[in-house]
């Protein structure tokens, strides 16, 4: 089932070692003579064409890597593609975007299915600096150090070496001292760790600041909404993180009760922010967990189903937790083959459960947009987008946890933890997307300031109602376990934007499933050449995070857990 048994997932239609060969075929598409209208849209396709087949092949050596940070010889793949292979695309990129941008019939394309791709071009036109490509490379390699260090994290419990994930999926358990220990174990990890990853992300800060600064920016934040082509304002960041500490925090807080009362607790504890009140982990066996989510699936829509078993039986599932393999889970898309790949490396757990449902809301919308649309571009992905189908999936899937809990008071205590779920996914990447709006608008901060920081803001948001006394630095560094802040930098919001529009959908599934469902695979399914409020509209829901919709959101969801008997 998967490619260490001698079955590719993905297609290597051009070899990467060849760099004369790539180069040769950049060139030719800088010596295209475009003279019409359709001359470019030939040269766009023939530059898409070769484009996917580069990515495919990264994206394949990529995925390796994460499934064995510790092969040398996937590692040295891995690593010529970021050393090599990368600076030359940004290099090459850079002179096809000025190509395209500078052609008298570039304004002349269609606006509909062009109109995105042109405004894409002409930020990457106006970001591009030739000093950045090698800052660019160094930042990659950092991320791969990260990920090494969190593939190789092992932690010794009950006399036995135990992968990371592991001892993350103790703080499910229901024993109170179980999960405090597991608590502990993690913080003792981050220690151990702590001087390399503020190495790492102290040199990636003065990275980004200096790329950013290159571009003619004031920072990195700056930098960055325009690279990300962001359709809202910083300071609409900022009225967000205000809105939900408004409405959502003091709705938390109520819930935080119920939860601490269900729990037995007097004091409220970080490890008990966290607990399940399950009875055991929903499976055993990733075998009985792929079981059990294809009979969800299938439960919700037939497409649903034969996607996943398709993915199952063609090796695009790495589910299991082991040592050397990244931390994490995620979902990828193979655009010369017309799949997805979903990895994860979780223990037996809720929360596996939850993201593996999550991963497969990503992976339908893939397969959707490839059948609909063919493969999808770069700059076609905009994550506030794409997190709406994976929040989404979950919450479609919410009455169907009693396949993995069938006991009553274990199902509704399921859908409780979802729903829960969901309001720490209204405030946390709000928390985390404040936390990068600092550290990268004060670059010159040092570890001890960047960790008492983080402490301030989770204070201010998730750890909101937990008595926190004592557990300052633990609190404080437990950033280093976000890859996000170190790989996907500024990917945080999207989730909290996206779960307002998850919730509508849930909203609206509660009425008419049948139509909720439809629209779900209509909006997943539709042009991404779109605004995102037109992708969201065609899904039945609103791209909307005024402080209206969040109080909205806020008191239809815990209604929906209060409802849960």
């Amino acid at each position: 089932m998967t490619k260490d048994v001698g079955q590719n997932y993905y297609k290597e239609l051009i070899d990467l070692k060849d760099v004369e060969l790539i180069e040769a075929q950049f060139q030719s598409l800088l010596d295209v003579s475009i003279n019409s209208v359709s001359d470019l849209e030939k040269w766009l396709q023939e530059e898409k064409n070769l484009m996917i087949k580069i990515a495919e092949a990264m994206t394949g050596h990529q995925v390796d890597f994460y499934r064995n940070t510790e092969d040398p010889e996937i590692k040295s793949t891995y690593l010529h593609d970021q050393q090599v292979i990368q600076p030359l695309l940004m290099k090459y990129e850079a002179k096809l975007n000025e190509k395209c941008c500078e052609s008298p019939y570039f304004n002349q394309l269609d606006e509909k299915r062009y109109g995105l791709m042109r405004q894409v071009r002409e930020s990457k036109v106006k970001l591009f600096r030739e000093e950045n490509i090698p800052l660019m490379v160094r930042e990659q390699e950092l991320c791969t150090k990260y990920s090494e260090i969190m593939g190789g994290l092992t932690v010794e419990w009950e006399g036995e070496e135990k992968p990371f994930p592991f001892i993350q999926s103790q703080l499910d358990n229901l024993d109170r001292g179980v999960r405090e220990k597991a608590y502990y174990k993690i913080g003792s990890a981050f220690g151990q760790i702590k001087p390399d990853m503020d190495a790492i992300m102290d040199e990636l800060i003065q990275l980004r600041h200096q790329i950013a600064l290159n571009a003619g920016f004031e920072n990195y934040r700056d930098y960055m909404f325009v690279a990300k082509n962001r359709e809202y304002s910083v300071q609409d960041c900022y009225d967000f993180h205000e809105n939900v500490e408004k409405h959502i925090i003091p709705a938390w807080n109520r819930l935080a009760d119920v939860f601490k009362s269900k729990l037995g607790v007097d004091t409220y504890r970080p490890w008990d922010n966290t607990a399940k009140l399950m009875k055991k982990p929903p499976y055993a066996e990733v075998s009985t967990l792929m079981d059990g989510v294809s009979e969800m699936l299938g439960k919700t829509d037939p497409y649903f189903s034969e996607r996943f078993d398709y993915m199952r039986e063609n090796g695009l599932l790495d589910l299991g937790d082991r040592k050397g393999k990244s931390p994490g889970g995620f979902c990828t898309s193979l655009p010369v083959s017309g799949d997805t790949f979903v990895f994860a490396n979780f223990s037996p757990s809720f929360f596996s459960l939850i993201a593996l449902i999550h991963e497969m809301g990503h992976a339908v919308n893939g397969y959707l947009q490839f059948s609909e649309h063919g493969p999808t571009e770069d700059y076609q992905h905009r994550m506030e987008v794409a997190e709406l189908y994976s929040h989404g999936m979950e919450l479609l899937l919410l009455d169907k946890l009693d396949q993995f809990y069938p006991e009553e008071e274990d199902f509704h205590s399921a859908q409780r933890e979802e729903l829960r779920r969901a309001f720490t996914m209204l405030y946390g990447p709000l928390s985390g997307d404040l936390f990068q709006h600092w550290m990268y608008t004060n670059p010159n901060h040092t570890a001890k300031e960047r960790d008492e920081k983080y402490f301030e803001i989770a204070k201010r948001y998730g750890l909101n109602p937990v008595d926190t006394s004592g557990l300052e630095k633990e609190i404080g560094m437990s950033w280093i376990g976000t890859l996000h802040y170190f790989e996907v930098p500024f990917y945080n919001i999207e989730y909290s934007i996206s779960m307002l529009g998850a919730l509508e959908l849930l909203e609206n599934y509660q009425k008419n499933p049948e139509q909720a469902v439809e629209a779900f695979k209509k909006g997943a399914s539709a042009d991404y050449n779109q605004s995102i409020a037109a992708i969201y509209k065609e899904t039945g829901v609103n791209f909307d995070f005024s402080e209206p919709a969040v109080k909205r959101m806020g008191e239809f969801l815990e209604k929906v857990i209060q409802e849960i008997q």
